[in-house]
């Protein structure tokens, strides 16, 4: 009996996992909490669907892109497969596809963050965007 209770106490100790939900270990985790007025001239592009814009915050900064009428995507712009560094910093091509230029070069699809590149196992970083009101969303990770 007393061996069984040691095996289930071993076995209990050492299958415990962290839940993580962001598999990618080579970008850092850091706190992002960004607020964003759509009213400022630079995000004029969001009031389209389909529009995206630069913004702050974030390890290289955040893509926010706006997928529908009352639904926005915010991506951080640090090639999720790269060590941070001036290169993996991503850019929008052609409003679709957010390109790495670090070696070959790398692209995720602006919609929904999936690699569109070969050999790439991790999508885009997702942040998380809610809307506070007519003019205003805010960013974050939590």
């Amino acid at each position: 009996m007393k061996n069984i209770l040691v095996f289930i106490l071993f076995f209990t100790l050492f299958s415990c996992s962290d839940n993580d939900t962001d598999p990618n270990n080579i970008l850092p985790n850091i706190p992002v909490n960004e607020t964003v007025f759509l009213n400022n001239p630079q995000y004029i592009d969001l009031n389209a669907v389909g529009g995206w814009a630069y913004t702050q915050g974030g390890i290289s900064g955040i893509i926010l892109y706006r997928a529908g009428t009352t639904n926005y995507i915010a991506w951080e712009r640090s090639a999720p497969h790269l060590s941070p560094q001036n290169c993996s910093q991503m850019t929008v091509k052609n409003s679709i596809i957010m390109y790495s230029s670090c070696g070959e070069g790398s692209k995720f699809s602006i919609i929904d963050g999936s690699p569109q590149t070969d050999g790439i196992n991790y999508a885009a970083r997702q942040y998380r965007v809610d809307i506070l009101g007519n003019n205003t969303l805010r960013i974050t990770n939590y």
